[in-house]
């Protein structure tokens, strides 16, 4: 049997953090919604990351839903690292962009969640942001990715 926090199918997002030269993009399933007024999530961001680093820096990113279309994603976004690789160029050259707000995000995603962190903590290997919504965009209709969808392609252990 799996572990208990193995056993619920999470939804699965992209992170778009950081500035315009500063781009970058992560997986996120660390994500949760903790107050309907105002409006506010939980996002937990792995450490030593160029994503946590924008965070940081910036104050602001966007949680893209990713479609259960865009599992071929999760190599680039989510077993690379953004201080070694640009998976923002390579995401240009795939045509996999659009601007949104001023920020790169994924044409094919799902919804587009704006966030401003409010507080931030040490939670291990990652470190968690609560965050207020700033605005958000339903860009497609369509299934959502989920962590049964990666398990199923053996992209993650299950």
């Amino acid at each position: 049997m799996k572990r208990p926090w193995n056993r619920i199918n999470l939804p699965v997002y992209s992170v778009s953090s950081g500035s315009e030269e500063h781009s970058n993009m992560h997986i996120c399933t660390y994500v949760s919604s903790v107050s309907m007024e105002p409006k506010r999530y939980m996002v937990a961001i792995y450490k030593n990351t160029k994503t946590l680093e924008n965070i940081e820096s910036k104050g602001t990113f966007v949680l893209q839903l990713l479609s259960s279309e865009q599992f071929n994603l999760i190599k680039l976004l989510g077993k690379t690292s953004g201080h070694q690789i640009n998976k923002i160029e390579k995401l240009e050259k795939r045509k996999e962009l659009e601007r949104w707000k001023g920020y790169l995000v994924l044409k094919n995603a799902l919804a587009y969640i704006e966030l401003k962190t409010m507080m931030s903590y040490d939670a291990g290997d990652h470190i968690m942001f609560v965050c207020d919504l700033v605005s958000f965009y339903n860009n497609l209709p369509g299934d959502a990715l989920t962590l049964d969808i990666l398990r199923e392609k053996k992209l993650i252990r299950g």
